[in-house]
């Protein structure tokens, strides 16, 4: 069954898409004719509604990069974002709930997409957090110029821009390097990156490895009151399958002439190894690269930007060396999937008060998922999970953007979404009724599904003076299944276990006929602050969706998965079907910092976070999976010549609304302290930090189920009840240097 299929309409509409972008040249050209400085905008050229957090910014960046190597974890300090525990370097964002696929995510304009029945290669671990330059994150309402496909928000993050000379007789050299060390799981690696540029070229690279082993939970155990306090056996013990070994790297060649840049950028990936501890699995390999070619250009009327990019991905999971293994070759699964992308984009400025923005975007997503023969049972066919799947979208959309005067705002947009998916016939390991009445009864269906989806956002900004800002908003927004969800055939329990994206430890069947999410939000916000916001901020949203189809799970009640046992289990592992039914979810989002004092001791500051979010299922009553409990964040940070000192303190209630029907477990509430210190002097930095100080003992309210086997445990059989545990005191260093 080959990879790439001969498909005349796919590859006619690949080449038409690409020569209606390039078609622009002409029009470029002519444009070019007059100055962008001629026109006088009183309005700003982009809105920003995006949540910017302190960690988001240069500062909060930089710091955050000495305690972690994935990237996803440079959001945990964003208001209404959470993060889904994965891999080492995996994490899953989640926003006000709504994780994953429904939320879109940007890797320097590419959309890329998870090929894994786990989504072991989510879309952040294809850039690592020394070479994040800028995140911005849009929760609440999202403009549908970076909407799309997604319910829950949008996350881009962004390497720098390219940077030029002033002229062509000087030429501006640049490089940087940095080192890592943390003690939990004795951590290191580090990262190069140079660039030389004239005026009109630039040659650039980075690269940035990280290995770490098996870290440790923390041993300061103590039996809490509400919630299930974790496990006192894992108290002090290595927690399993949560070493990776990743290497990450990128080539760049940017040209510049007036106000017009072309860049293209090669990344590449080489995940040697990555654990999973909640899943069944782990990462064995993932070899990708990226091709992203980006041109933007300003011009009189505003600004035009187009890309075409392309990613190719290796993937292979196995049972790594802290799991048991299936006789003597384990039980290979592989993946094979390929990504093609475009779009266009112009902001155009219509007066000094209005600005209109249009676009279209295009994706072709091609996946192969094969589980090759192990012996046994397991042959002598191998099993496909997903034949030759596709999910292709075609977006438009347009947006138009108004200030009536200095105080108000408005925005509305509209946006078109087609998907279009598809997968082939499939087969199992071998002719038994295990397997093949299962594969004969998907091979009947149609597998073919397009969906025409809608997008439309309202917002109005008010700012009645400089200390005050009001936002209030609607939006409706859609989201197609993705391939996982759709086409996974077998009701056999070893293969559903095999497909989760959610890391519960449960199976999970696709459902072909599911009909695509559609959520309505409503959001408000206020801000108040100084005048020169600069000595205090404090900033609340709160927000109220529902979602008409939301894609849920039902117990499964037929084929080998069936059984009074799995409908009516309230403890242990089940096995689920994808199921369309309704949800909302509600939640406050409060944020703030203050300037405290400055003397002679130094400047000190304080900040402060709070989320609240609850998510129901309202076609069943029950609870949806993984929301985070109210959490808050207090810091303290002196600021005092070349040193910065952060002292912070993260509260975590317990987790007691579960998930019924996927047996979801509950979790005690902690506190955790952290304490940070840097020293800048001229081209240089070093962090030093402590992480969970008081090396205390606490499970993951979004870690997933515990499903691990660790060399220090006197069992391989990991019972039910267990949520993996969070890591225990880590002392972490790390240096920078610049030339």
């Amino acid at each position: 069954m080959p990879f790439l299929h001969s498909d005349p309409k796919r590859f006619s509409l690949q080449l038409k898409l690409v020569a209606t972008l390039f078609a622009l040249a002409p029009w470029i050209a002519t444009a070019e004719e007059v100055a962008l400085d001629t026109v006088v905008v009183s309005a700003p050229k982009v809105t920003d509604s995006s949540q910017n957090a302190p960690n988001t910014s240069k500062e909060g960046l930089t710091s955050q990069r000495a305690t972690t190597s994935d990237s996803a974890r440079l959001l945990q300090d964003v208001p209404g974002v959470s993060l889904y525990g994965a891999g080492g370097v995996s994490s899953l964002p989640a926003i006000h709930g709504l994780a994953d696929d429904r939320i879109r995510i940007q890797v320097d304009g590419m959309d890329l997409v998870a090929a894994c029945p786990n989504h072991m290669n989510s879309a952040l671990s294809y850039i690592d957090p020394t070479n994040v330059a800028s995140v911005s994150v849009f929760a609440g309402i999202t403009p549908v110029s970076v909407g799309g496909d997604s319910i829950g928000g949008t996350i881009q993050v962004r390497s720098a821009a390219p940077e030029f000379s002033e002229s062509d007789e000087e030429t501006l050299r640049k490089a940087q390097a940095s080192v890592f060390y943390r003690s939990n799981g004795n951590g290191y690696g580090g990262n190069l990156s140079a660039s030389i540029a004239t005026e009109t070229v630039r040659l650039s690279y980075s690269g940035a490895t990280a290995r770490t082993e098996n870290y440790s939970a923390g041993s300061n155990f103590k039996a809490a009151g509400s919630g299930t306090p974790g496990s006192p056996w894992l108290s002090g013990k290595e927690v399993a399958s949560t070493a990776y070994q990743s290497l990450n790297q990128d080539f760049g060649i940017a040209l510049k002439h007036d106000d017009h840049v072309l860049q293209l950028n090669v990344g590449m990936q080489h995940l040697a190894f990555e654990g999973f501890p909640n899943q069944r699995m782990d990462m064995t390999g993932n070899d990708s690269t990226q091709i992203n070619l980006r041109y933007t250009g300003q011009y009189d009327w505003g600004e035009l930007e187009a890309r075409i990019y392309d990613q190719s991905t290796d993937h292979a999971m196995n049972m790594g060396p802290d799991r048991f293994t299936y006789g003597a070759l384990g039980m290979p699964m592989l993946t094979k999937a390929k990504t093609l992308g475009a779009m266009t984009q112009g902001n155009i400025i219509l007066s000094e008060q209005d600005i209109l923005r249009i676009g279209a975007e295009y994706q072709q997503y091609t996946l192969n998922d094969w589980w090759p023969q192990a012996g046994g049972a397991m042959g002598p066919n191998t099993f496909w999970n997903v034949d030759f799947g596709t999910r292709d979208r075609l977006d438009t959309f347009g947006e138009w953007e108004r200030f009536w005067n200095a105080e108000l705002m408005s925005q509305i947009g509209i946006r078109s979404d087609i998907v279009k998916a598809n997968a082939g016939a499939v087969q199992g390991y071998n002719a038994t009724a295990l397997w093949a009445v299962d594969a004969a009864a998907f091979n009947a269906l149609e597998h073919q599904r397009t969906d025409e989806n809608w997008d439309a956002t309202a917002l109005t900004r008010y700012t009645p003076d400089d200390t005050h800002i009001f936002e209030f908003g609607y939006a409706r927004k859609s989201h197609s299944p993705n391939l996982y969800q759709r086409y996974p055939w077998s009701t056999q329990p070893m293969a559903s276990l095999m497909n989760n994206f959610v890391g519960d430890g449960n199976g999970y069947i696709g459902n072909v006929d599911l009909r695509p999410e559609i959520a309505h939000t409503l959001s408000i916000m206020g801000d108040w602050h100084d005048a020169e916001q600069e000595q205090w901020t404090l900033k609340a949203t709160t927000y109220y969706t529902h979602v008409q189809d939301f894609i849920d799970a039902r117990r499964c009640d037929f084929g080998q998965c069936g059984g009074a046992t799995n409908l009516s289990a309230t403890t242990g592992f089940v096995n689920l079907q994808y199921v369309n039914q309704d949800a909302r979810l509600y939640g406050l989002d409060l944020s703030g910092s203050t300037q405290l004092v400055n003397n002679d001791y130094g400047d000190f500051s304080a900040t402060g976070l709070l989320n609240y979010v609850r998510g129901e299922n309202k076609t069943t009553g029950n609870d949806l999976y993984n929301i985070m409990p109210l959490n808050m964040k207090l810091a303290l940070i002196r600021q005092k010549n070349e040193w910065t000192n952060t002292a912070e303190i993260r509260l975590i209630d317990a987790k007691n609304h579960v998930s019924q029907v996927r047996n979801e477990m509950k979790t005690a509430g902690y506190g955790l302290v952290n304490l940070r210190s840097s020293y800048e002097w001229e081209h240089a930095r070093l962090d030093i930090s402590i992480e969970n100080l008081f090396n205390h003992f606490y499970s993951q309210p979004l870690g997933g189920a515990y499903l691990g086997q660790g060399a220090s445990m006197s069992s391989n059989s990991i019972p039910w009840g267990v949520v993996v545990p969070g890591m225990g005191r880590s002392i972490n260093t790390a240096l920078n240097v610049s030339f």
